[in-house]
């Protein structure tokens, strides 16, 4: 049986607040699994009373091969304030060899002391001689984040190899490693080979003791890569600890040498099994034989063992006990060449293992003929009170189709979450979710391998280069196990999708003869290395694909989200885009009276041809907002029909932390789903109606991205108070969605008009071309195939865009 998960390792004192993030995770991600991690940090060189002058940071490889640094760098800032990793930067050279130290020299104190060794490599980064947050970077490319005040995107720690935080650092592995003094340095656990991606756990203060690359290397010869599919950003392997001194024999009393044992003889098929796999596996969370040597007999039923993949096989019993407590196979570590049907006969030390129980290390693989194993037929979803416990490490297939639910990890680890009956949806979004069956009737796909962001996709559906949210899958069959804390299938057989969701080449039809859009940008910036695109050749990749999917809605008036904030240079970048596209003066953009203090804003563009706008724009002065509502009165430019006003709207993300600091008090999550500031999203959504009776507004059109789903209380404020959720009218149910979080959909994007606009209203779609999409697909150069980029509309944003029909 599984062993109970471990916590994930990397965890943050306060959470997200990126753009409209929709939801918190339980923990958020960290550094992926590396070969080569920090082993000393000392940070209080030429300081009082400090034996040494200089600043340093050491570097292990754990690893069993070399690792070029070439590429890499250390980066740097400080235990809790707003510095980012890019302000402190050492870029690194060199390579190390397996077991093999490497010093990097940093700055010097103002008191003179000791000199460290030879130095691999040089930097000047001043670091606290008590806390602070360092992290090896695969890139010479500044992290502008700190974990912290500015979270980590999942691209920015694809790049981390490894964090330290120690001391009070806010951003750590785990729990931070201790506090250190200008005599101590944290000095990672058996000579660098602990990582248990628990800085507190596998760090100690002592003495600075630096070692360089002439130092005798100490290869971590019992670390293993982990057999567990896909390393997620929040765990990785930990090696096995090595024996205490008082493990060691004793040596022998007698004056004369004892004479050396007969050499056991090597298993052989004759050699007798002394376990059956159920019993290897137990019926309780933990191996009743963990630790000790087994020898079991099973049929091989995948082989992952090729470059990147699991480094093993897993074997069933063909003979299986027939208690369903207690399943019957194994993941077997082992390189030892073998083929799907062989039947074995296996030695070695049965382990639990990042939560899977297998055998590791091999000692010995005997084939011994061959067998075959009929998968067995699993029916989702599970019945009540069944798990897929049952089933680790054995042959299933999945006879009804099942839909791909979460594609945001295909591109990074392969991985899909598939679920029966169709995706799944937010539980505050609609009523009648049953999470507990939602649980019960999805799965993990995965590729079978622990590469991660591979050239190409490992799945795709029939006639695409990739698979939507909404595809569909049947006859699955494959090995089902455990790791990273979820269940998962690793396929024995080809995995085909069809396209059961194909890609809308343009919004359904609404009607009128005015068009209103409202679109989340996804951080449209002109500003490089902030927030949005990172190089000129991803702002300009970025910047087809929003004029693609505006020009494809065709809208006489938009409403934006996530526009810079930087005195409408980013707004007027994309007017004059699409002008350029569209024609000389289709568009043009309305400044903002009061954008707001944050780095983003709303905004409006226009088409002068089609409509004209009644009076100046107006806003709110509510402190409540620090991206206040843009209003805006327009009619038809022919002077003729009703008018109507718009309110572009963007609230508070569900991320967990704000400007003044980590939610607390009403504004804390409150386990009921509307995760982090739903209080605040209220007084907002209130404050919005407060601004309408100031300014007497009429033929009223809310729109924006509310960051609240179709049924949590910023919404109800909203409808409670007279307006009507034109998508809940006019759009289906299962269409209804515009965003997509941890495999869940809703709807975070609204459009809500009063009781004489409504009658104007002729229809409203929502454009399915980004939240089903992968971000593998978007306008990012770091890990996307260049294959699966194109200038179109598609994976624009990770927000669906709205379209409201209007005819005045």
């Amino acid at each position: 049986m599984r062993a109970l998960p471990r916590a994930l390792a990397i965890l943050l004192s306060a959470g997200v607040s990126v753009g409209s993030i929709a939801a918190l995770p339980s923990a958020p991600a960290a550094a992926s699994p590396g070969t080569v991690v920090i082993s000393q940090v000392y940070g209080g060189g030429g300081n009082s009373g400090a034996p040494l002058t200089n600043d340093y940071v050491e570097l292990f490889n754990r690893s069993g091969a070399s690792v070029s640094l070439s590429g890499w760098s250390l980066q740097y800032t400080s235990a809790t304030g707003t510095g980012n990793f890019s302000a402190n930067k050492t870029d690194l050279s060199g390579t190390l060899a397996p077991g093999q130290y490497h010093l990097v020299q940093l700055a010097a104190g103002t008191t003179p002391s000791g000199s460290l060794p030879a130095s691999d490599d040089t930097g000047t980064i001043n670091m606290s001689g008590t806390a602070g947050k360092i992290a090896l970077v695969r890139s010479t490319s500044g992290l502008a984040c700190n974990g912290s005040t500015t979270a980590c995107t999942d691209d920015q720690l694809a790049l981390v190899a490894d964090l330290v935080g120690y001391g009070t650092a806010n951003y750590f592995e785990g729990a931070p490693a201790p506090a250190l003094t200008n005599a101590t340095a944290a000095i990672r656990r058996n000579g660098g080979c602990a990582d248990t991606d628990d800085n507190g756990a596998d760090f100690e203060t002592a003495a600075p003791a630096p070692r360089n690359s002439a130092t005798a290397a100490a290869p971590c010869d019992d670390v293993q890569p982990s057999p567990s599919p896909s390393p997620t950003p929040s765990e990785s392997p930990s090696p096995t600890p090595s024996p205490s001194p008082s493990e060691s024999p004793s040596p022998s009393p007698s004056p004369s040498p004892s004479p050396s044992p007969s050499p056991t003889p090597a298993p052989t098929c004759d050699t007798p099994v002394t376990y059956q796999i159920a019993q290897v596996q137990g019926a309780g969370d933990d191996s009743p034989v963990a630790g000790e040597d087994v020898r079991v007999e099973g049929v091989v039923t995948g082989t992952f063992q090729g470059t990147g993949q699991l480094g093993g096989f897993y074997i069933q019993d063909p003979t299986p006990d027939k208690d369903p407590a207690t399943s019957d196979g194994l993941f077997v570590y082992s390189s030892s060449p073998v083929k799907t049907g062989d039947r074995v006969l296996v030695s070695g030390k049965a382990t639990e293992y990042n939560g899977l129980t297998e055998i590791s290390p091999t000692t010995a693989v005997n084939v011994c003929g061959t067998g075959t194993i009929k998968p067995t037929e699993v029916k989702l979803p599970l019945k009540q009170g069944v798990t897929f416990e049952r089933y680790e490490n054995t042959l299933v297939t999945f006879t009804e189709g099942m839909t791909a639910s979460e594609i945001y990890n295909l591109g990074r680890y392969g991985e899909i979450t598939l679920a029966e009956g169709g995706r799944l949806w937010q539980p505050t979004d609609r009523k009648g979710v049953n999470t507990d069956k939602d649980a019960r009737r999805s799965i993990l796909l995965d590729d079978g391998s622990n590469a991660q962001n591979p050239a190409t996709l490992p799945y795709h559906t029939e006639g695409s280069a990739s698979v939507r949210i909404g595809d569909e899958v049947k006859h699955l069959t494959g090995v089902l196990t455990y790791g990273f804390s979820l269940y998962r299938v690793e396929p024995t057989q080809p995995v085909v999708f069809t396209p059961e969701n194909p890609r809308p080449a343009k919004p359904a039809k609404v009607g009128g003869d005015v068009r209103v859009a409202s679109l989340n940008t996804l951080n449209w910036f002109t500003t490089l290395g902030s927030r949005g695109a990172n190089t000129a050749t991803e702002r300009d990749r970025q910047l087809a694909k929003l004029v693609a999917n505006i020009l494809g809605l065709d809208p006489d008036v938009a409403g934006l989200m996530e526009i810079e904030r930087n005195n409408d240079v980013a707004l007027n970048a994309l007017v004059d885009a699409l002008n350029a596209k569209a024609g000389a003066g289709t568009y043009k953009a309305i400044t903002h009276p009061n954008p707001g203090t944050d780095a983003i804003q709303t905004a409006l563009i226009y088409k002068p041809a089609k409509v004209t706008p009644i009076g100046g724009p107006q806003s709110s002065t509510d402190p409540i907002f620090n991206r206040p509502p843009l209003v805006q009165a327009f009619r038809k430019a022919n002077g003729k029909g009703e008018t109507f006003t718009v309110l572009v709207n963007h609230f508070k993300s569900k991320g967990c932390t704000d400007t003044d600091g980590p939610a607390t008090g009403p504004d804390a999550d409150q386990g009921d789903g509307q995760s982090c500031y739903n209080a605040k999203r209220v007084k907002q959504a209130n404050a919005l109606l407060g601004l309408i009776d100031s300014l007497k507004l009429q033929n009223l059109l809310v729109i924006g991205d509310l960051n609240a789903y179709g049924e949590e209380d910023p919404v109800h404020v909203l409808e409670d108070a007279g307006l009507t959720s034109l998508s809940k009218k006019y759009v289906s149910k299962d269409d209804r969605y515009s965003y997509v979080f941890d495999g869940l959909s809703g709807e975070l994007d609204h459009a809500l008009a009063d009781k004489k606009l409504g009658k104007l209203v002729t229809g409203a779609t929502i454009w399915h071309i980004n939240s089903d999409e992968g971000r593998f697909m978007d306008y990012n150069t770091e890990f996307n195939p260049p294959y699966l980029y194109a200038p179109d509309p598609y994976r624009s944003s990770d927000h669906d865009p709205l379209l409201i029909g209007l005819d005045l």
